[in-house]
Formats: C-alpha cells, sequence, structure tokens
C-alpha cells in the first residue's frame, strides 16, 4: 500500500467476509459521498440518503440499465454510519447481502461500477488512525484479534484495542513531559552551575524507566501468544504418543495401533496449551528398523525435536526403564518434559511403580540437563492430561505471563521503540557532574519521539506501510 500517493476521501469498497458460501456477506464501503454514491444501486435512494447514523435500511441491489430499469440482484440490508461516528470517522456503509460467492461479487463489482475503487489492504484500519479514531497501538491490535487461534490470545489483542497500552504509554509520556519542565526551569533560573548533579528530582524519570523495562518484558509472553509454540511428541514405539495427541486434539487424528511402527511420518494440528496456540507434532517412534519409510520418519522425528520450543518424551511406565531412550534426550537443548503414559494399565497398587519411576527420573534428570520435570497421564482416558498442559504452559511461559487487564507489547515494532525509548531514559539517568542539562532534555525528547513513533503521532511512510499492508482487505 502506497500511503504516500494516496487519498483519504476517496470512495472505497471492500468484501469483509469471506468469499465462500455461507448464510451471509457484508460488503463495507466508506470515503466521501460513499452513501450516496451506493443509492445509485439501492432500491430505495432518498430513504438511503436520508437515514441517520446508526441506523439500518432495507431494500434491494439493483442493477439500473441504460432506461433506467431496476433489475433485482438481492435483498439486503444497508447500516449507515455518518462522519464521524463511525470506524473510519468518514461516512460509511456495510451492506448485509446473502452469501453466495456470486452474489456477494455482483454487488462488489456494481460498487466498483458506480464511484468506488477496491480498498487496499488495511485501508479502513489506515483510515480510522489518520482521522484520530484509533492509534498504531489500537490499530495493530484489530489485525492480532483477527489472527488470533485462541479465546488468550484474543483478549489480550482486545485490551491493546480498548486503550491499555495506549492508556499507559500516555501516562508515562506525562511523566517525562513534566520532568522535561522542571529541567527546563533549572535551565531558566539556576541555583548553582548547569550540572546533572542534584540538579533536578529525577523520581518521575525513574517511575518511567521502571514502568518501560515493565513493558519491555510483556513481549515474550505476548509473542508467544500470538505466534504460538511447536510441541513435538516423541518416545519409542507403542509409547503411547499417538493417543496422546488425539487427547490433546480432543478429537481421533492420528491412527492409534498395538503394531510397532504404525506412525511412518510426522503429522501436525494447532491446539490451545491453556490459552497458548501450539502446533502439536506426532511423530514416528524412535528405534532402529530396516524399514526404508519408518527410518525416514525416524529421522524427521529427530529433525522436529530440534525445532521444538517444548518436547514432550513419553515412556510407557509399565515397561522396563531400559526402554528409555537416554542417549537421545542427552541430546536436547530445548526443555523436556518426561510423560510417564499408560498409568491405566498399572495395577490398583500404583505406589510402587510410581515410586520406582520417579526415581529413574530423579538420576535421569542429575545427568540430563533438559529434563525439565515429569508427569503420570493415561492417554487412554485423559487421566492426568491437565497436568501436563499446566507444566507445558509454565515451561513455555517462565515465568512471563501477564495479567489480561494488564498493558502488553502487541508487535516486534512497539517492543523495539519501547527499548530505544529506555536507552534514551537510562542515558539521561545516568548523566554525571559536568554534562549541561541540555543533554539531559536530548535525551527525554528522543525517548518522547520513540513513544510518539509507537502510537503513531510521530510516523514516517515506511512505518505505515509496514504496519498495514499485513492486513487483509476488508480492514
Amino acid at each position: 500500500m502506497d500511503n504516500t500517493g494516496y487519498t483519504p476521501e476517496e470512495p472505497i469498497a471492500a468484501v469483509a467476509t469471506a468469499l465462500a458460501p455461507a448464510a451471509l456477506g457484508i460488503i463495507r464501503v466508506s470515503g466521501k459521498n460513499s452513501i450516496q454514491l451506493l443509492s445509485k444501486i439501492f432500491s430505495r435512494p432518498k430513504a438511503l440518503n436520508e437515514a441517520a447514523g446508526n441506523t439500518i435500511v432495507y431494500g434491494w441491489i439493483v442493477e439500473r440499465s441504460q432506461d433506467q430499469n431496476a433489475a433485482r440482484v438481492d435483498e439486503v440490508l444497508v447500516s449507515v454510519f455518518r462522519a464521524p461516528k463511525s470506524f473510519t470517522g468518514e461516512e460509511m456503509a456495510e451492506i448485509s447481502c446473502h452469501g453466495g460467492t456470486a452474489v456477494v461479487t455482483q454487488i462488489f463489482n456494481l460498487l466498483l461500477q458506480n464511484g468506488f475503487r477496491q480498498a487496499e489492504r488495511g485501508e479502513f484500519t489506515f483510515r480510522a488512525f489518520i482521522n484520530g479514531k484509533a492509534d498504531l497501538t489500537k490499530a495493530e491490535a484489530v489485525r492480532e484479534i483477527i489472527e488470533s487461534r485462541t479465546n488468550a490470545s484474543s483478549q489480550k489483542a482486545a485490551g491493546r484495542l480498548a486503550g491499555n497500552l495506549q492508556a499507559q504509554i500516555a501516562a508515562i509520556q506525562k511523566s517525562l513531559i513534566d520532568t522535561l519542565a522542571q529541567i527546563e526551569v533549572e535551565i531558566e533560573y539556576p541555583e548553582d552551575e548547569e550540572t546533572i548533579a542534584d540538579a533536578y528530582d529525577q523520581t518521575k524519570l525513574l517511575e518511567a524507566i521502571a514502568q518501560l523495562e515493565t513493558l519491555a518484558s510483556t513481549w515474550k509472553s505476548e509473542k508467544l501468544y500470538q505466534e504460538g509454540a511447536r510441541l513435538v511428541l516423541c518416545g519409542k514405539t507403542n509409547a503411547g504418543k499417538s493417543s496422546l495427541f488425539n487427547s490433546l486434539l480432543k478429537e481421533e487424528r492420528a491412527i492409534v495401533s498395538d503394531i510397532e511402527g504404525t506412525t511412518r511420518d510426522w503429522i501436525e494440528s494447532w491446539i490451545s496449551i491453556d490459552g497458548i496456540p501450539a502446533r502439536l507434532f506426532d511423530t514416528a517412534g524412535l528405534r532402529s528398523t530396516s524399514d526404508e519409510i519408518e527410518a525416514r520418519g525416524v529421522e524427521s522425528a529427530k529433525e522436529l525435536s530440534d525445532e521444538a520450543d517444548l518436547l514432550l518424551y513419553l515412556a510407557d511406565v509399565t515397561l522396563p526403564k531400559d526402554q528409555i531412550d537416554l542417549a537421545f534426550l542427552a541430546e536436547r537443548k530445548e526443555p523436556v518434559i518426561f510423560v510417564w503414559n499408560k498409568l491405566d494399565k498399572l495395577p490398583q497398587d500404583q505406589k510402587a511403580a510410581i515410586s520406582e519411576a520417579k526415581k529413574f527420573y530423579e538420576a535421569a534428570s542429575k545427568k540430563i540437563p533438559a529434563l525439565s520435570g515429569q508427569v503420570f497421564v493415561s492417554a487412554k482416558n485423559g487421566g492426568g492430561v491437565k497436568d501436563l498442559v499446566a507444566m507445558a504452559k509454565a515451561l513455555l511461559l517462565k515465568g512471563q505471563e501477564t495479567e489480561r487487564s494488564q498493558a502488553g507489547l502487541g508487535s516486534e515494532r512497539q517492543k523495539r521503540l519501547v527499548e530505544s525509548a529506555l536507552e534514551s531514559l537510562r542515558h539521561a539517568a545516568g548523566l554525571q557532574k559536568g554534562y549541561s542539562l541540555d543533554a539531559a532534555v536530548q535525551d527525554i525528547e528522543d525517548a518522547l519521539d520513540f513513544l510518539g513513533e509507537l502510537t503513531g503521532r510521530v510516523t514516517a511512510d515506511d512505518i505505515l506501510d509496514s504496519v498495514f499492508s499485513n492486513f487483509c482487505v476488508g480492514k
């Protein structure tokens, strides 16, 4: 999207729902005189043009011929939004029609023939930004919500859309501006030499640094909720990997059999680890085999394990412990949860078997740093799976979890700007006697510029391109 040659008020249109058979389809328009232009293909043009904002008008989309005869296309509802009380801050309308691909495409093409142009990616949200309806943190949150894979990741993005990050940045900016005002007084009316030492109260400056440090620390967990993690199930044949895969997925996706070597290649699916999106991989059993296809599957399992964020190593708790591939585990660099499976096959008195398993793990963990915890499960009946999910979540977050109401960073761009602002403020706070107060002023002003760029108060066209070009058409 080329923002430099972009005309903000130009009438635009886009299909806002998936172009696939559905009960409903939505086509949205925005821009100067957009409702008047839409009325040219509406059966009740007068009612539409006179409609108040935040109202709905019933009618038909029609295709008028040169002799002004109108052929009906579809029965629709048109939601009318008047500037500035709309998503974009401009005059807007949304056409709710039947969701057949043919009818949605026909209505969209009629709009293009009657004064609208096709919207670029993210152009509706871009207009909301330039018209003061949303800052960049809210704009980026819109895309996050669209791309969210779990309720938890969506709710975190919703907090940014509601303005919690914007409010946090605004509070930090105010503290810095207050500090600047105090320094300016010291410069204009010095009681002593113009030096940093004891020249001004750094309380608010240090508070701003602490708040930005907290914000910067949120990116790790926020990124995890956005992008997800890679979890790999591995272990010897018949350890129950495919059964656990199905249990975590809550559907019969992988083939389960007592025959060794049933899984010959990996399969994957997205799951939720208590709100954290994760790609879960089921892999071939680790063993030596003369079967060329199975051998390739074993090699793939090892390669996937090398790329995992977290490894779930399964072992049959009922079998002798020489089944466990300690050499494989010793090579691991990623965290490993040792999963003792098939609790349901143990005798009623499980204490002895569990105690033996725990002793084996404790001895192994002293030699293998990657081992990060053990859990006992029954993939067959689901016992212990909740404990496994809880341990996986804790290891993935490593204590970095943020409260849903807490402001968190939503993009790599935001993280980079917060860290740049932090660097400037730390430099200002660390200036020693002998430096003029002007040096501190420059550092604080630099930090304010970085924070202004974060919210969009200070922007460049290439920044806007990077933010909005990744949106879908219609947003």
